[in-house]
């Protein structure tokens, strides 16, 4: 026993001796480590003629038809000397790019490790710690001399900076050289730009200002992004009061200034596509370049734009507005074009004058979609087994105490859903909904890639929930990719000035539906085009896809269709959210969508939807509502004028509803136990059908109870 408790304590002992070797070990290793690149850093020489030195500043970007759509060059590069650049706007740079510039040797070892750990947590590239000579050696070198790691050749190349260069000539060759946006390279080009003004002139808040943008100039810009630009120069205030630069007085004096912009400033230098550019350097900004590099980089971008395309597209919507006598700024237009297959943007317009206003509607602004949106109820219909031929009823109908209407309070009776599609019926879409069940549709919404907040309730049906334009027809592209969803793109190769090809693109696919459900929904959605809302994009020779959508009052009105090849949005409507004069999704979009399209298929031989695996069923039409006989959109806008008739005066349908359902947690329908398999879809019918009183029973025999009809929580699209 004794022997035992001998042998578990000698045992014991040697795992205590076992890890204090290994903490001596490693300890030694580390020690060695950092020996032996003080060594090393010690044997590097100083860069001769560094002072002659300057770095190439021309980075280009060309569309995919060879055209140079971009230039980032300089317009406006000032050397001041060191005394000439106050000492304020010195300690502001320092405070918010490098604290620890007058003590470290090129290289933060502390700053190093906590973005090493903060990337980690992160799971991804989140946080950098480049020092303000790490910064310079990129300026300088990184687009000639490549070939090593960056990391491990910006130490070196900022040691032997360090080596050769006094801190305050660091500093000063930085803030000569660095890119601020608009043409200027260097801060006393930026007081120029931005302020008119000398260096010596600039008041604290400018300076801030200025400090706030090397680490994104576009992203912070006073002109452009201006809420940015506030908020990015609080930040710089608050680096510069935390290292007492500045008294808390001077701190809330700046915060509560008006900041006074040059009055004269004009963009700068080569922009073809300004939009589109702007979602290029948030592309590329993602794929870890940033802008400093980008600029000052010497690159060759080479983009997915078509040129040719774009300029279509940009003419199409600004003569398209102006022919509508839509000239006031906040009358605006959008358009939003990627090939099918690979996800390549080929045309990107984020407003008609990009001067005027730099908001980019297309990724930025969230408006309410119109039945642009029934695309994601049929496609859940179709998804949980209904067929384009089965019969719904194209009457009032009223779910708990929602009475949705039809555009102009036209009714058909009875309709095959394609029908109801092609004629955008919100009384059918209704319907579906409440059948699907919501929790279905939000599935459905969210896999298709729409990522704005969606309403928890059936009025979804009728597009009351806002989305954005590119994710829209992101997600009407992927009907026209077999189920395939694919990620637009902007970037295809960036090149460095040496030839080098330091990025390729790649591109990003999803399985989201089932080819039968995007087949089917291809095939209803042609009957838009050919017979319905859409008609206005018909070409000749060509299968074309799509739906409409307009808002009440005519506040939205968008388009997105699309063919074998390319799928395109476009949204016109109002900044302010005023009505647009009787604009429709098959008016003045569907104009500029066929204006754009013409031009963009014109290289491209007609061909049509193959989904060889697939056998459709024939469309089938009712007597009463034969393909021929169905409504135009100009004939809803006569009706629309007419005196409103609310459907509870005519027959009425009451479905029960029921409690709200919570999208985050619900995202099937069970059977009242929980456990049980979801119903199939004829036991929902069955059980729905037990629900709705016959139609013909109740003409003429309203009830007061569903003469009230409650208003609709946010407006009701007209079509």
């Amino acid at each position: 026993m004794a022997a035992k408790r001998r042998k578990k304590k000698n045992s014991d002992f040697s795992f205590s001796d076992l890890f204090i070797t290994l903490g001596v070990i490693m300890i030694a290793i580390f020690l060695a480590g950092n020996i032996a690149l003080n060594m090393f850093l010690a044997s590097l020489k100083p860069i001769p003629d560094l002072a002659k030195y300057r770095p190439n500043f021309v980075t280009q970007f060309e569309s995919s038809d060879g055209e140079i759509i971009k230039t980032f060059s300089a317009y406006k590069s000032i050397n001041a000397s060191s005394s000439e650049i106050p000492d304020l706007l010195k300690k502001a740079v320092i405070a918010t790019e490098d604290k620890n510039f007058y003590k470290h040797r090129g290289f933060d070892t502390l700053a190093l490790m906590r973005s090493l750990f903060s990337n980690i947590q992160a799971g991804r590239y989140a946080q950098g710690a480049s020092t303000i000579t790490q910064q310079l050696a990129r300026i300088m070198y990184l687009s000639n001399e490549k070939t090593m790691d960056r990391k491990i050749k910006e130490f070196v190349i900022s040691h032997r900076i360090e080596k050769t260069l006094t801190k305050d000539e660091i500093l000063t060759r930085y803030l000569n050289s660095v890119y601020l946006g608009e043409g200027a390279y260097g801060v006393a080009a930026a007081a120029q730009v931005y302020f008119n003004k000398k260096l010596d002139e600039l008041t604290l808040p400018e300076i801030a200002l200025i400090a706030g943008l090397p680490q994104a100039p576009s992203r912070y810009s006073p002109y452009y992004k201006k809420e940015n630009a506030i908020n990015r120069q609080r930040q710089v205030l608050k680096r510069m009061l935390k290292e007492k630069y500045i008294t808390k007085a001077q701190y809330k004096e700046a915060c509560n200034s008006e900041l006074q912009l040059n009055p004269n400033h004009s963009p700068y230098s080569l922009n073809k596509a300004p939009y589109f550019i702007d979602y290029v350097l948030d592309e590329l900004e993602e794929l870890g370049f940033t802008e400093q590099q980008i600029s000052n980089g010497g690159y060759k971008i080479i983009t997915t734009l078509n040129y040719k395309d774009q300029k279509a597209a940009e003419d199409a919507v600004v003569n398209g507005l102006n022919k509508w006598g839509f000239t006031k700024p906040e009358d605006q237009a959008a358009l939003f074009s990627f090939e099918v297959p690979t996800g390549k943007i080929l045309a990107y317009v984020g407003g008609k004058n990009y001067v005027q206003s730099q908001f980019n509607r297309v990724t930025d602004a969230v408006r309410q979609p119109g039945s642009a949106f029934k695309m994601f109820i049929y496609t859940a219909a179709i998804l949980n087994g209904i067929k384009p031929n089965d019969i719904f009823d194209d009457m009032p109908v009223k779910i708990g105490d929602w009475a949705p209407r039809n555009y102009g309070n036209k009714y058909r009776g009875k309709i095959p859903i394609h029908t109801a599609l092609t004629v955008s019926s919100n009384v059918v879409a209704a319907r579906l909904i409440h059948q699907v069940g919501l929790s279905e549709v939000y599935r459905i919404t969210r896999s298709m890639g729409i990522t704005t907040p969606i309403q928890n309730d059936l009025t979804i049906a009728l597009g009351s929930s806002g989305v954005k334009l590119s994710e829209l027809t992101t997600a009407y592209g992927i009907l026209a990719n077999n189920g395939i969803k694919v990620k637009p793109y902007s970037v295809e190769q960036v090149i460095t000035s040496t030839g080098r090809v330091v990025y390729t693109a790649k591109q990003q696919q999803e399985k989201v539906l089932d080819i039968y459900t995007a087949a089917t929904m291809t095939r209803m959605l042609t009957e838009v085009v050919n017979h319905g809302t859409a008609r206005a994009i018909i070409m000749k020779d060509r299968e074309i896809a799509g739906k409409t959508g307009t808002t009440d009052n005519y506040r939205d009105a968008c388009i997105v269709a699309y063919t074998p090849e390319i799928v395109t949005g476009v949204w016109v409507g109002n900044d302010n959210n005023k009505p647009h004069r009787n604009v429709t999704g098959g008016t003045l979009p569907a104009q500029i969508w066929a204006n754009y399209m013409k031009v963009a298929l014109s290289d491209i031989p007609p061909s049509k939807f193959n989904y060889p695996e697939i056998d459709i069923e024939p469309l089938r039409y009712i007597k009463q509502q034969d393909k021929d006989e169905v409504p135009t959109e100009e004939s809803d806008e006569e009706n629309a004028n007419e005196q409103n008739i609310t459907p509870d005066s005519n027959a009425d349908t009451k479905l029960d509803v029921p409690l709200p359902i919570d999208p985050k947690q619900n995202n099937s329908e069970k059977d009242n136990d929980g456990d049980k398999k979801k119903k199939t879809l004829k036991e929902k019918l069955f059980d729905s059908s037990k629900k709705v009183q016959d139609i013909s029973s109740e003409q003429g025999n309203t009830s007061s109870e569903s003469a009230k009809q409650a208003p609709l929580p946010v407006p009701a699209p007209v079509e």
